[in-house]
């Protein structure tokens, strides 16, 4: 598919207001520091538990992991089991819904590693 015609198929669906305003709910998604991050180690373990996302993610704090687990899993992306166990278990999987992001996913990384951009600093 070329440039114009994938900005054709996105015009295409940006003018009708229904699909508008589903693509505008991936907004936070997109727009949270942590919540692409996730999902990125999500599909590349497919289950992890909490203290597995904070070796991957050494930056995020307890409170920020949590609320951006607690928001994923609300979108219904990823789905959390807790195991009644001592110690407490609890895991984190994608969902069918979450996995289909997994194209998406890749593609963000390819583009990445073939665009040296630091947006770190902005």
């Amino acid at each position: 598919m070329t440039p114009e015609e994938m900005m054709s198929e996105i015009n295409a669906v940006l003018d009708v207001p229904e699909q508008k305003a589903r693509v505008d709910g991936i907004v936070p998604l997109l727009h949270g520091k942590w919540e692409l991050q996730i999902m990125l180690e999500v599909c590349r373990a497919d289950v992890l538990r909490f203290g597995e996302y904070k070796k991957r993610i050494p930056n995020i704090t307890n409170s920020v992991l949590t609320s951006a687990l607690r928001n994923l899993e609300s979108w219904g992306l990823i789905t959390r089991i807790q195991y009644n166990e001592i110690p407490p278990r609890v895991e984190y999987m994608p969902t069918e819904k979450g996995r289909s992001l997994l194209p998406v996913c890749y593609e963000i990384i390819k583009w990445g590693t073939e665009h040296s951009l630091d947006c770190s600093t902005k």
